[in-house]
């Protein structure tokens, strides 16, 4: 028989999803995310003139929760930032669950991106006389 008898219908129902759907999604919310911060649609003054980076997005199984990793141009000012678009998040979610047509928008959470200052350590400790003496070659990076 094809179905599977293993589960009740309401068990498969609640059941989390994975796979492609919640990559498509963070994906689709990375981009609209992205397009209107370029459109400087939010009106706080703390995101006036700010240019900001969308680095990542990761969506609950269940659609219903967001995390988006953000980062300022220059790296300046960026928990002023997150707190401005946690602020902005209500108005935010309603414009992605419109513009992507989903059922259920995903609560949206906003933190800062620290990938770039974990580059700029591990760069700073490359370079360091300590480590470049244990480098093969000149000693130099």
């Amino acid at each position: 028989m094809g179905r599977d008898r293993s589960r009740s219908g309401r068990e498969q129902a609640a059941a989390p999803r994975s796979g492609q759907r919640p990559r498509r999604v963070a994906e689709a919310i990375r981009q609209e995310l992205s397009q209107m911060l370029a459109r400087g649609e939010l009106r706080d003054p703390e995101l006036a003139g700010a240019s900001i980076t969308v680095t990542e997005v990761d969506v609950s199984p269940d659609l219903r929760h967001a995390r988006i990793s953000v980062t300022p141009l220059g790296g300046q000012g960026g928990e002023g930032v997150v707190a401005a678009l946690g602020r902005a998040a209500p108005f935010l979610t309603g414009q992605i669950g419109r513009a992507l047509r989903l059922r259920y928008a995903p609560r949206l959470a906003f933190v800062l991106d620290r990938a770039h200052d974990n580059v700029l350590t591990v760069d700073r400790l490359l370079r360091s006389p300590a480590v470049a003496r244990d480098l093969p070659g000149d000693g130099k990076t």
